[in-house]
Formats: structure tokens, C-alpha cells, sequence
């Protein structure tokens, strides 16, 4: 839904302006009201249809027509005059008494709310009011919005009784083909129509709104206590209705003229019933959005997600919880979720880069800034313990969901490790290891994961090493390499048992252990610095 003419509440019109717009307004509703057939009307209002329906069914409506007092009173005087009979549309809800037997009153923002208050707002630019001050109390930041309307199914159902009784009746006469060849506008539609245009001066300023379609959903949820095709009178009524129509060529028999008022009233209990006000519920809803970034681990006792083994915290802490602590209020979401390009060992460091990752902020009520996301980076960067950093902290689309889970498949990682061997490092296994290009081994699934993975072969790639001698020691060295994506590297260095081959030992000829393990780099054209 565009909004880029949205105003602004410092920019109101002036009150002269303003009042020349209403009195034009006025002007063309009561054009339009005496150009009604009156005996529709009469028929319509002793049906209990609200004058915005009425408009409606005859083929007329429009923004202007929403004001209950300028309905109300116009009807009152205009088609007062021209009636013989004492109907008036203030037997329908202006009164109390009653509510449209079509609309349920959703037509005269009328209405029970969550609190089964009886709410009643006198017209469109009040309902707007209300509905705007709801999502600026749950702290919505709107800079566009999209209406989405549900209302009962009954509602439909008195729709369609009341537009084929016009047929039955007046489907004849010229001004019923002109409200034939016109577009059927329904309640549902109507009710948009109504309150768009408020809506977006109450809700959208100026300097918030932007082009394009909007995340923002505001959901107005009707539910009536009445049944689909409910009658009052039971089965007897739906057959003697069938009966009615049993005796035309075409199936729709055409009314004599000669129905009164409780006739008709009868004919609009074979499908509504007494008309009952609806329950509301609005609601305020933005799709998700993604925050993605890189993250760093610096502790060897932080997992990535949230571990509980046997009701027992596994670790201090954990990336998901530390990153989500802090977006998550920033954002003032429902929740969230943390997804990431591959996960690192809880005793193991991501380092140099940092490891692709997105926060998934479910309803967000805001969406942070660039400045604002620059200053959570500090601040996260800055707590206490710093086990974890972030880096290009970033609002993006669901593009970015599927630019990191394409690159998972295809990137590299770097790493170094700690490595002992059972004998001493030679000259000549530093030339052997840095020799080996783009080897590749073959790993069954490690026995440390048998119990959640499930066991295959997997051949991957490493595509290079090389060693660094530790002064002072002679079974101690850095190993640095860059392997697929995917390689178990602990079970690469000691083999697993034999499960992978070759493995760092059996290259070297000797025992090999891994004692510490840190990524220096995951390869991703994704969340990189500008």
C-alpha cells in the first residue's frame, strides 16, 4: 500500500480548507441520497440495513459516505420526504436498538473489543484514530502498512440475501440494470475504502513514509456469535423459501410488488436472524526481519546455541542467547531466531573474520538504523566478559537468508590447531604437509556424533597445510590449513580409529592428538565490511 502522501500532524490543512472539503462532501452525498429509488430504500430500511449498506447495495459509495451523522440525518430528511410509510434508518444502530442486518454494525464502527466493551465510533477518521493510537501504544514504528479485513461468513450470506431480493423485486426496472452493470462492492471492501486514507494520516508521518510495499499489517479480525446460513425459524423457513422459488423458468421468481414490511423482515430471517453486533480484534503484525553480521567466539566454554544436556547448562553461555539479548530489545520483537553458516565446537574459538549469521526478528516493532545497529556493535563488543563479537551488524531482506545458505554449501575454512605428536617433528614433514594440495580424504561420521548424525562416508577436500614449530619444543606445532567446508578437522589430525584416511597421523607416520582448535576464517562473500 503506497504511502507517500501520507500526512503529517504538523502539516494539517487549514480549518477554512478542511471545512470547504466537508461541505462539498455533504453536497454530493445528498446528491446521492436523493437520486435513490425510494421504495428500494423503504424496503432496504425496514429490512434493518444501515444507510452506509443501503448506499452500498444500490450501487453507491465512496470515502464521503462514511460519516454516520451526515448518513443518519440525510436519510432522515431526504428520504423522509419521499416516503409514505414511518421507516426510518434510525431504527437501525444510530439508536441502540438494533444493527444492521447485513454489516453487524462494521459498516458504523460498531463493535465489542477484547474487553466485551461495546465500542461505537462515529465515523471513519475516529476508528482510524483509535486504531492508530493501539499501534503507537504497543511503540509500532510505521512508516507504511497494509490493511487485511476477516469477517464472518454470515455476513456474506446477508449480502447475498439482500441483493437477490432487489432482483427479485425491482430486477426490471432501469435503475436496478445501471446497479447491475456497476461493480459489487462488499462489506469487506467497503470497510477499506472507509478507512484507508484516515488511517494513513493518523498512522504514517510524512517523514516516515517510504515507496514499495510495506512489512506492516494491520489486521481487523470481525467473529459473529451467529452461524452461517442461521435462520430463526428453523428448517420449516429454508423450505418455504425453496418453495418461494420453485414456479420461474429461470429459478429466481420475480416479486409482484405487493410485499410488506414484515413480509421482507421475514425473508431476512431465513438467513440472518436478529442482527448481533461483532467482536473485534485488531491486531498489529510486521513480517520478520533479518539482521545478519559476523559473529567472533573468544571463550573455549560458549557454545553456539543454548546446550542443556540432562537439565545441566552446558558452557557459561552461548552465542544464540548473548546476540539475541541484546538485538532483540533493540528490534522490540515477539522472538527470534539465530541461524548461522556452519557452528564451531564449544571448545572451539572463531577468530580472524568471524562466522556468517542472521537474526531472525520475529513482529518486530521497530526496525533499528544503521546508527543504531553501529551502537549495539559497541556495546556488545564492550560487556563484560567479552566472550563474543559482532562485526557489520546489517538490516537485510530474505535475500540474505538465501546468499548464506548458498555460500554454506561452497565455502572454505581456515583454521589453526595446537597438535602433538608421538615423536619428533622433522624438517621434512614441515616439506610433506605443505606439499599436499587439494588432497582428499574420506571421513565416515565421527564416533563422538554417531548418536545424532547419521553414518555415512563423506570425501573432502583439504586444500592446503603447513606447520609452524613452537620454539622450545620438538613434539608441539601450529597446524594451518584450509579445508571444505563440512571436514571433521579433530578426527582429520588423529584419524578417528581409522575412520578418516588418510589423517594427519598416518601422513606423518606416528600418534597425532589435537589439544586446541581455532577458526580463523570462514570464506563467504557474505556480511563482509564495506
Amino acid at each position: 500500500m503506497a504511502t507517500n502522501d501520507a500526512v503529517s500532524s504538523d502539516q494539517n490543512p487549514p480549518e477554512n480548507v478542511v471545512s470547504a472539503a466537508a461541505d462539498e462532501e455533504l453536497r454530493l452525498l445528498n446528491d446521492v441520497v436523493s437520486s435513490l429509488p425510494p421504495a428500494a430504500v423503504k424496503d432496504l430500511l425496514s429490512l434493518q440495513v444501515c444507510p452506509q449498506c443501503v448506499l452500498r447495495l444500490l450501487g453507491k459509495y465512496g470515502p464521503s459516505y462514511c460519516s454516520s451523522s451526515s448518513i443518519f440525518s440525510l436519510f432522515s430528511a431526504v428520504v423522509g420526504d419521499q416516503l409514505s410509510c414511518d421507516v426510518s434508518p434510525s431504527r437501525v444502530s444510530a439508536t441502540g436498538d438494533g444493527y444492521c442486518s447485513v454489516c453487524y454494525g462494521i459498516l458504523e464502527f460498531t463493535y465489542i473489543d477484547e474487553k466485551q466493551n461495546r465500542v461505537k465510533k462515529d465515523c471513519a477518521n475516529d476508528f482510524a484514530l483509535l486504531i492508530a493510537e493501539l499501534a503507537k501504544q504497543e511503540g509500532h514504528q510505521v512508516d507504511g502498512f497494509i490493511l487485511e479485513v476477516s469477517i464472518p461468513p454470515i455476513i456474506l450470506e446477508n449480502d447475498s440475501a439482500k441483493r437477490l431480493f432487489l432482483k427479485e423485486k425491482y430486477g426490471s426496472e432501469v435503475w436496478f440494470k445501471d446497479v447491475l452493470q456497476s461493480e459489487s462492492l462488499s462489506v469487506k471492501d467497503a470497510l477499506k475504502i472507509f478507512i484507508t486514507e484516515p488511517l494513513e494520516k493518523q498512522l504514517v508521518s510524512r517523514t516516515a513514509a517510504k515507496s514499495g510495499t510495506s512489512s506492516f499489517r494491520v489486521r481487523l479480525t470481525y467473529t459473529s456469535t451467529d452461524h452461517p446460513g442461521k435462520t430463526v425459524n428453523g428448517r420449516e423457513n429454508k423450505q418455504a423459501y425453496k418453495k418461494q422459488r420453485t414456479d420461474v423458468g429461470n429459478g429466481i421468481r420475480t416479486s409482484n410488488g405487493s410485499d410488506t414490511c414484515e413480509n421482507l423482515q421475514d425473508k431476512n430471517s431465513l438467513v440472518s436472524g436478529k442482527a448481533t453486533e461483532c467482536c473485534l480484534m485488531i491486531q498489529f503484525h510486521r513480517t520478520p526481519i533479518f539482521i545478519g553480521g559476523r559473529y567472533l567466539k573468544l571463550s573455549r566454554n560458549v557454545s553456539q546455541t543454548r546446550w542443556i544436556i540432562d537439565d545441566e547448562r552446558m558452557g557459561e553461555a552461548s552465542v544464540e542467547e548473548i546476540l539475541a539479548g541484546s538485538i532483540l530489545p533493540l528490534c522490540k520483537g515477539d522472538n527470534c531466531k539465530f541461524h548461522a553458516a556452519g557452528r564451531e565446537d564449544i571448545d572451539v574459538r572463531m577468530l580472524g573474520s568471524g562466522r556468517p549469521f542472521l537474526l531472525e526478528i520475529q513482529n518486530p516493532k521497530v526496525e533499528p538504523s544503521r546508527l543504531l545497529l553501529k551502537e549495539m556493535e559497541v556495546k556488545i563488543n564492550s560487556s563484560e566478559g567479552k566472550l563474543v563479537k559482532v562485526k557489520n551488524l546489517k538490516v537485510v531482506n530474505d535475500q540474505g537468508w538465501t546468499l548464506m545458505r548458498e555460500g554454506e554449501a561452497e565455502k572454505q575454512k581456515q583454521y589453526v590447531a595446537l597438535v602433538w605428536i608421538s615423536r619428533e617433528l622433522e624438517d621434512r614433514d614441515l616439506e610433506t604437509i605443505s606439499s599436499l594440495k587439494d588432497m582428499q580424504v574420506l571421513q565416515r561420521t565421527p564416533v563422538r556424533v554417531l548418536h545424532r548424525r547419521s553414518p555415512l562416508e563423506r570425501e573432502k577436500i583439504i586444500h592446503w597445510m603447513n606447520i609452524d614449530k613452537i620454539d622450545g619444543s620438538s613434539q608441539y606445532f601450529l597446524l594451518h590449513l584450509c579445508t571444505q567446508a563440512g571436514t571433521y578437522i579433530k578426527e582429520f589430525v588423529h584419524g578417528d580409529l581409522g575412520r578418516t584416511q588418510p589423517s594427519l597421523g598416518s601422513i606423518l607416520g606416528c600418534r597425532a592428538e589435537i589439544l586446541q582448535l581455532d577458526v580463523t576464517d570462514v570464506k563467504m562473500d557474505c556480511f563482509l565490511g564495506e
